[in-house]
């Protein structure tokens, strides 16, 4: 059976769609190739990356990139990760399948804090929600 093409989708394409592709290379190598863009791009965020390092996945090397990237490669899923990707994903053709499954915002919950153990643990929890949601995915698709 060939790998599936995946584009996971956020609003910038620096923390939760990066975590669900290192995921889903971790994951299901042999099963999905996975990539990531956001509606905008940012900087990769580094406690993303620290996070995803504390299980052994390596997301540091990863670039951002735009949705608009993607539109005329061969993409079986879009998959939006949050509610903004959700609503301003540009149209893929008809016969892209699409999947909106909203998680938190990490950044956005640890702004105003200033311990970074305690906003490590937002990001931890998030990812872990993520892996739960990759680690299934195949059998959605």
């Amino acid at each position: 059976m060939p790998k599936k093409n995946i584009l996971f989708v956020c609003e910038m394409n620096t923390c939760r769609s990066q975590m669900a592709e290192g995921w889903a290379h971790n994951l299901h190598p042999d099963e999905l190739n996975a990539f990531s863009a956001g509606i905008i791009t940012g900087s990769l965020d580094p406690l993303a990356v620290k996070v995803m390092k504390e299980e052994n996945i390596d997301i540091s090397g990863h670039e951002t990139h735009t949705v608009k990237d993607f539109l005329q490669e061969d993409i079986d899923w879009v998959i939006t990760v949050c509610d903004t990707a959700a609503q301003q994903c540009p149209r893929f053709p008809p016969e892209v399948n699409i999947i909106c499954q909203s998680f938190d915002n990490p950044p956005e919950l640890a702004r105003n804090l200033e311990n970074e153990e305690d906003k490590l643990a937002i990001y931890r929890r998030v990812r872990d929600e993520i892996r739960t949601f990759i680690k299934e995915l195949p059998k959605k698709l």
